[in-house]
């Protein structure tokens, strides 16, 4: 019970600050690039709050393939306000799924 009033605490407190929880911006920040470009985040590899808002890297199936292996997957930055609503993104990144980077 006590959890739950520091969550909500928190949510207070990120209120008055003018920004979303994390789990919040992820949900409308992977709408609206849903709603863009047609495209379902799979995977979020990077969520990081900047003084604007937050900087978020999310991975995409962009063309199913068979085998799965060798679907064409994408990485897109999104950019949000501190409320979470989009303000802009960009693809960084197209690979195939089972492909490693080289390093």
């Amino acid at each position: 019970m006590a959890e739950k009033s520091e969550n909500s605490d928190k949510s207070a407190a990120d209120d008055r600050n003018g920004s979303r929880p994390a789990m919040e911006v992820l949900r409308t920040a992977g709408g609206q690039l849903s709603e863009l470009t047609g495209l379902r985040a799979e995977t979020v590899t990077r969520l990081e709050r900047t003084d604007d808002g937050w900087l978020i890297e999310v991975e995409v199936l962009e063309l199913a393939r068979v085998p799965d292996t060798v679907s064409l997957m994408a990485s897109y930055e999104v950019i949000t306000d501190r409320d979470g609503q989009l303000t802009g993104y960009r693809r960084t990144r197209r690979y195939e799924r089972g492909r490693a980077d080289r390093r």
